[in-house]
């Protein structure tokens, strides 16, 4: 039965291989003619940070969660519109669910939720900020790569979401790193499936109310592309609920919290952020489940 599980795995995560491909190839050619238009955008865009924050975090680019977190420890952008790019930025959530041939609906429902959501949680963020501290962004040139001008290049090559290797070696080299982690996801759903049966696995502890969004939080801290492809995988096959893969992708930043920790030198402004994306991804992920449940 294991060899099956197994055998069933390669063959179902081999096909997906040259949709991954072709859709990281489109990313990283995305990435390669946006990023630091993104970026700009966001440094000047002052008290509507987190709009234009959640709008460009919904964009296809790997490194912008990174380049965020550097320029809020630079004081350039507000936690308010870190907190909208971290909730909206959809990692490897899209080239999963495209190689799946996941509906086109289904998608948009994903990417419009995790905007919308980053927006107003972002607004509300700087708000409650405001309350306590002076609004301090744009009053500093100060961005923090050029105090760490290494450390996001390193982080993000870690992670192969750098550009430096050149579009098609990059989207190679993630492709190759999403498809291992997919193939482990899959052979241990197939096994567990196997050995308790599809009624049992609807009845995971993922399905849970309440428990399922705030375990599939947790996941989605895990700083690299791991955490997004085990959410969505996870989901696809059945074993966590709509609103428990929501909490986890909303919560989830790719590298961005790891950068965060690397370069942000205030360390209780640091896990201040890390609280604020938790409470407000798992928050999102129950109100979710709750208006599902009314529908």
């Amino acid at each position: 039965m294991i060899q099956e599980a197994i055998i069933d795995a390669v063959l179902d995560s081999a096909k997906l291989l040259p949709f991954l491909y072709i859709t990281y190839v489109l990313m990283e050619y995305l990435e390669h003619h946006t990023e630091s238009k993104t970026k700009m955008i966001v440094q000047q865009a002052g008290r509507l940070g987190p709009v234009f924050g959640g709008i460009l975090g919904v964009v296809p680019q790997c490194g912008f969660s990174a380049a965020a977190a550097s320029l809020y420890a630079g004081r350039v952008i507000t936690a308010g519109t870190l907190i909208a790019i971290f909730l909206s930025t959809s990692d490897e959530m899209l080239p999963i669910m495209i190689s799946e041939a996941a509906p086109v609906s289904l998608i948009l429902r994903i990417l419009l939720t995790k905007m919308v959501y980053g927006i107003i949680a972002g607004l509300l963020i700087d708000v409650v900020v405001q309350g306590r501290h002076k609004y301090h962004a744009m009053q500093t040139k100060h961005d923090a790569e050029t105090e760490n001008p290494f450390t996001i290049k390193e982080i993000c090559e870690h992670d192969h979401c750098n550009c430096k290797d050149g579009i098609f070696l990059s989207a190679f080299k993630h492709t190759s790193e999403v498809f291992v982690f997919i193939l482990t996801v899959s052979a241990i759903l197939n096994i567990v499936i196997g050995t308790i049966g599809e009624e049992a696995l609807a009845q995971f502890i993922l399905h849970q109310p309440f428990l399922g969004e705030v375990l599939a939080g947790i996941i989605g801290l895990i700083p690299n592309c791991a955490a997004s492809v085990v959410l969505t995988q996870l989901y696809i096959q059945g074993a966590m609920s709509y609103s428990a893969m929501m909490a986890g992708l909303l919560v989830g930043a790719g590298v961005g919290l790891l950068v965060l920790f690397r370069v942000g030198q205030d360390l209780k402004k640091n896990l201040l952020v890390l609280l604020l994306l938790y409470v407000s991804g798992v928050a999102g992920g129950l109100l979710i489940h709750l208006i599902n449940s009314f529908l």
